[in-house]
């Protein structure tokens, strides 16, 4: 993506016509630059019209994040949160990451082209069809206090969608949000500090507003996005708004009291409660049970074919396949 393309579109919003000596003179550059950045608009999975004579046009502009119409939504919090809105970053979690003081710093881009999820993977954005944001938090505890932290985001966002009237949302352990078994959101958090001290945490939230074809097509796993599951776009600075505060009161209510109250809302929207799971552990090993929910550490619990329970604390989720029994290596469970 050229440095210049989100400007150009910035201007091109108003849906008009512009010659391209009209913008290379707005960004004071030539228009050979002008039109080498406008040639990478489908980076974006955008599409600008050009036609001979008239100029450029952006015949469907996104809603621009606006950081005083996102602050006007956090009503007091406001002073509380340090928002920032940038257009194009590497990586929001990587950029919280390397800042070293700040509490309660929330940063949105518009596009992040080295966002991350989860295990390294590439998330996949488009300008205006997804929100992408993360939030710096100080806790006084120390590393061994946030087990259990993404499901609590996990709360946030779900009774976020669950304002807007979007309540079939359900959520996968540990970090994902699903609507009938297609992803929606994805949560990624980073760590840093003690053990037994005061340790920092950056929470990287990203949720799919409106993919594209094209976009969808290089996704290996089934999503969704909230234009198909509310049959209508939802206004992107209300949206981040409203994320924000829920996602301050659910950390305030984790660090307060971890997940003994949360972990009860957490499990009402599980979305395999009661179904065969294979699990796939850091090492490669697998478990295999019957999902049973999750406990006040945020450790899933697996229900063997004997009836015995056991936790895992760490893996990658998936419904197992039809005829797959409930053996596997149980070493690795945090029990």
């Amino acid at each position: 993506m050229h440095l210049l393309l989100i400007p150009l579109l910035r201007i091109l919003s108003d849906g008009k016509f512009h010659a391209g000596s009209e913008l290379a003179q707005n960004l004071g550059v030539s228009r050979a630059t002008v039109s080498n950045a406008l040639k990478t608009a489908d980076t974006l999975s955008v599409s600008v019209f050009k036609v001979r004579g008239r100029g450029y046009q952006l015949p469907h502009p996104p809603e621009w994040l606006d950081a005083e119409a996102v602050r006007q939504q956090l009503g007091l919090l406001a002073q509380d949160v340090r928002l920032e809105v940038v257009d194009a970053i590497g990586s929001t979690n990587s950029t919280l990451l390397r800042e070293s003081t700040t509490h309660c710093h929330c940063l949105a881009a518009e596009y992040q082209y080295a966002g991350r999820g989860r295990r390294g993977r590439h998330w996949f954005a488009t300008l205006g069809g997804s929100l992408s944001f993360s939030m710096r938090w100080r806790f006084n505890q120390g590393m061994g206090a946030l087990a259990g932290l993404s499901l609590a985001v996990g709360v946030s966002v779900l009774r976020t969608l669950h304002q807007f009237d979007l309540t079939e949302i359900q959520l996968k352990w540990p970090n994902d949000l699903l609507w009938r078994e297609k992803k929606l959101a994805g949560i990624l958090i980073e760590a840093q500090g003690d053990a037994n001290d005061s340790s920092i945490a950056v929470i990287g939230i990203g949720i799919n507003l409106h993919i594209p074809n094209e976009t969808r097509e290089r996704i290996d796993q089934p999503m969704t996005d909230l234009q198909e599951i509310a049959g209508h776009t939802l206004p992107r600075n209300i949206l981040l708004g409203t994320l924000i505060q829920q996602l301050v009161l659910a950390l305030q209510e984790f660090e307060a009291h971890g997940l003994i109250h949360l972990s009860q809302e957490w499990n009402a929207a599980h979305a395999y409660s009661g179904r065969s799971l294979c699990v796939t552990l850091a090492n490669g090993n697998t478990l295999n049970g019957s999902a049973e929910g999750i406990n006040h550490q945020g450790e899933l619990l697996l229900k063997q074919a004997n009836g015995e329970i056991i936790t895992v604390h760490s893996g990658e989720v998936q419904l197992a396949r039809p005829g797959q029994n409930f053996s596997g290596d149980r070493h690795a469970a945090g029990a």
